[in-house]
């Protein structure tokens, strides 16, 4: 709420802010995507707008203020935000000073490991698979729960299930919550419908409290220990060390005075018109065919479709062996964590080569191969990158636009909530709710994987799939029964695929009608008084190279953005970390301009 109401042009001025907001503005759901460098106060605009129409920073700002700031803060980008600026107001306090024993070197360096959003997901990455990821998971949902008003009818079904998720995960018996917040959990409201409503909140709000400074205590220093072994490691890393041993050497190092320089101007960066209408589809569909045509070229390297053994799933589902690799799309493990060439199942048995096969497993099969999607290879030379011939529909990319969606703070819902399409608004829902189900179902070793997977499908099944409400649904029969025959158990099946692919083809034309109304409204704002048609607009042609870069700056953003909302599992820590955090410098594009130089 804080953020919402803060003027544009001040929240700006904060580097960790324009890093997470950048991470935001740069998913693939958008129309336009814009990138600010703070350090030049240049914004960057794609699609371009040619240089007739002398587009202002202040209509830009305006345009932001309105149509982008508020999906940002119901985003987890957002909240992760709120998190990191908790973390380096801890960090930068007396408190922790007295503490913690730490200088001010320990608190700058320190400060370069956190910030920003690939800050947040090295942090996050550091405590998985210990309590210090229970307590982040509790303070995030709470900070979300609290932030409901609970007096708006429209957000009680978000309530309950933020309720609901805190009682099956970190307000059960022996929870790493519950055991730290002992001598007040027990007073926590039982009732399942909402009624002492400002009792609940002054508990949880004590709790999470609680939980941020066990954070801030333990695990912030844990971390800080872990960033200097590592960085000692790595060679890139040595000027950033080099610098922390200066400022270590002076005890009461202080930055120089007088170089703090103004704030540039900021502007626009404006580019000669050249050919091409304004239209943010078109633009999408250049950028989706470089993807599709570099997954094509590396699936015909690929071997045939094979399989593991046949064995039983395990009581979590054992589904390592039933994950696919969607990564360009960003929303399951990378390919280097679950080979692709593995099998689909579940119930009913699992398909294998050289064995008979019905139609419907047949369908699945080439399903699944469909979602194969892997990222270009980030060695390729442009010279090398494949020719965009084949045409691209919005069907093609619409998955990887919907994946980013749910981190974005869900736009295209509000789209169609305006447009007053209830029946598609559902869809949408289910949509997520499935996509939210698979990370849970595919990695067993997520914190609360077992409660998680039970209470999201139990939730898809009585929402969407209980009799009297699948009528309402324009899905196969066949895929309703086959999704109630698995998630009410808790397990996954390919025939999630199938429904979201079936969605996918309800919802395409409303998507596109999504684009072009924010495309018209974009136009409005940085070219007013001009009543003009959005494919009217000349705006210059991206190359293939251009292409490419974008692509992967959009794709950077949705791992970034997955990481962080869950809906992606999160890598080990690796030299990768390392070389970010020497290569991440917030006032030059920060965390998704350094993941991109370091792919290219």
């Amino acid at each position: 709420a804080s953020i919402a109401s803060t003027d544009i042009g001040l929240l700006l001025q904060d580097d960790v802010f324009v890093d997470f907001f950048n991470t935001f503005l740069n998913l693939p759901v958008f129309g336009q995507t814009p990138l600010y460098i703070s350090g030049m106060g240049r914004w960057y605009l794609w699609p371009e707008l040619p240089s007739h129409l002398d587009p202002s920073a202040a209509a830009l700002l305006a345009w932001l203020e309105k149509h982008r700031l508020p999906h940002f803060c119901k985003s987890s980008l957002c909240l992760h935000l709120v998190l990191c600026q908790k973390l380096l107001g801890f960090i930068r306090s007396g408190e922790a000073a007295e503490l913690l024993s730490w200088q001010s070197a320990d608190r700058w360096l320190l400060e370069r490991c956190i910030s920003g959003s690939h800050g947040m997901r090295h942090f996050r990455t550091f405590v998985r698979g210990t309590a210090g990821e229970e307590l982040l998971d509790f303070w995030l949902v709470t900070e979300r729960l609290l932030g409901v008003d609970e007096s708006d009818g429209s957000q009680r079904d978000l309530l309950l299930s933020l309720v609901h998720r805190l009682r099956a995960t970190h307000l059960r018996e022996g929870s790493s919550v519950v055991t730290l917040c002992t001598t007040i959990a027990g007073s926590l409201p039982k009732a399942r419908h909402i009624q002492s409503s400002s009792t609940r909140r002054e508990i949880l709000s004590k709790m999470q409290e609680q939980a941020l400074f066990m954070i801030q205590s333990y695990w912030l220093p844990k971390f800080f220990v872990h960033c200097k072994m590592g960085m000692e490691e790595e060679e890139s890393c040595q000027p950033l060390l080099q610098e922390y041993q200066e400022r270590l050497s002076q005890a009461c190092w202080q930055e120089p005075p007088g170089l703090s320089e103004p704030l540039p101007t900021m502007h626009i960066k404006r580019n000669p018109a050249v050919s091409g209408p304004y239209c943010s589809q078109k633009a999408k569909a250049g950028i989706w065919a470089l993807v599709k045509e570099g997954r094509d070229a590396q699936e015909l390297k690929m071997a045939t479709f094979r399989v593991k053994p046949e064995r039983q799933p395990g009581p979590a589902g054992s589904m390592e062996e039933l994950c696919l690799d969607k990564d360009a799309l960003g929303s399951i493990p990378q390919q280097s964590e679950h080979p692709a060439n593995t099998a689909f199942g579940g119930r009913g048995g699992v398909t294998f080569l050289g064995r008979p096969q019905s139609s419907a497993d047949q369908d699945l099969e080439n399903l699944c191969k469909e979602k194969m999607l892997s990222d270009l290879l980030s060695s390729a030379s442009l010279a090398r990158l494949p020719s965009l011939k084949k045409p691209v529909k919005t069907l093609d990319f619409l998955p990887w636009a919907l994946s980013a969606e749910a981190c974005a703070g869900r736009p295209f819902r509000d789209f169609l909530q305006r447009q007053n399409r209830p029946m598609e608004t559902h869809l949408l829902d289910l949509w997520h709710d499935l996509e939210e189900f698979l990370p849970v179902v595919l990695d067993s070793n997520r914190e609360n994987s077992f409660f998680l997977r039970h209470l999201i499908g139990e939730k898809i099944c009585k929402t969407y799939l209980e009799e009297g409400s699948t009528e309402k649904l324009p899905l196969e029969t066949r895929t309703l029964v086959s999704l109630w025959n698995h998630l009410i158990c808790g397990e996954f099946s390919p025939w999630i695929f199938r429904a979201q692919k079936e969605i996918c083809k309800v919802l395409c034309g409303l998507y596109e009608e999504f684009l072009a109304d924010d495309d018209r409204t974009f136009l409005q704002f940085m070219a007013p008084g001009m009543d003009v048609a959005v494919s009217e607009v000349s705006g210059r042609a991206a190359g293939r190279g251009e292409h490419f870069h974008l692509s992967q700056r959009m794709n950077q953003s949705l791992k970034l953005s997955q990481g962080l909302h869950g809906t992606r599992s999160l890598e080990g820590v690796s030299s990768k970390h390392w070389q970010l955090l020497a290569a991440r410098d917030l006032q030059k594009g920060g965390s998704i301009q350094a993941e991109l130089e370091l792919l290219l």
